[in-house]
């Protein structure tokens, strides 16, 4: 009688399971948002608007910089969401005219860092003709780099031919930022 209702109990238990991996399953766009969620979207619109970006480009740079977490500062000094250096960080503020913004208001306010990323993104979106791809990879090995890259024929400017960029670290940066990019196009798009 005790077996019995341990057998009982232990088909519910694996009855249920199956029911929950089957829901996840079935609604995996839930479960997909949980994984991929997009925070500051108000931000990230109006930053997008401001700079003629797409909001998703925006959300996935962010993504593939620091996963959302405000504070951060990479191993080589980079800041925000957006990890700017903190040299281009100051350009970017000169030359946007932006106020008040030092590296510590740059690390903490979420607001800001987007703000000044997305400048800096739309401003490479424009140096290069509007392909997004080459700014995405200017955005990490910067824009002297990349003009090398497309002046010497070493690289195209394209997605499909993104193995031939010299950089390792720029290539799988492009990669990364895309796949986001996509993955936000098909869970947000009323972004």
């Amino acid at each position: 009688m005790k077996k019995k209702r341990i057998r009982v109990k232990k088909r519910f238990y694996l009855i249920l399971l199956v029911a929950l991996i089957a829901f996840l399953f079935l609604k995996s766009d839930w479960m997909a948002r949980w994984m991929y969620p997009v925070h500051y979207k108000d931000d990230i619109r109006a930053s997008a608007e401001n700079y003629d970006l797409e909001p998703h480009l925006i959300a996935a740079i962010i993504r593939s910089e620091s996963n959302y977490e405000t504070g951060r500062e990479s191993r080589k000094g980079a800041l925000g969401l957006m990890q700017l250096m903190p040299t281009t960080a100051h350009w970017v503020v000169e030359k946007a005219g932006f106020d008040a913004v030092n590296d510590d208001v740059l690390r903490h306010r979420a607001d800001v860092s987007i703000e000044v990323g997305s400048w800096y993104l739309g401003w490479l979106h424009h140096q290069f003709d509007h392909n997004a791809i080459a700014a995405v990879a200017a955005y990490n090995a910067g824009q002297g780099n990349v003009n090398k890259w497309l002046d010497s024929g070493k690289w195209d400017g394209e997605l499909d031919s993104v193995s031939e960029i010299p950089f390792g670290e720029t290539r799988h940066y492009v990669q990364r930022v895309f796949y986001y990019y996509n993955k936000y196009k098909d869970l947000y798009p009323e972004f």
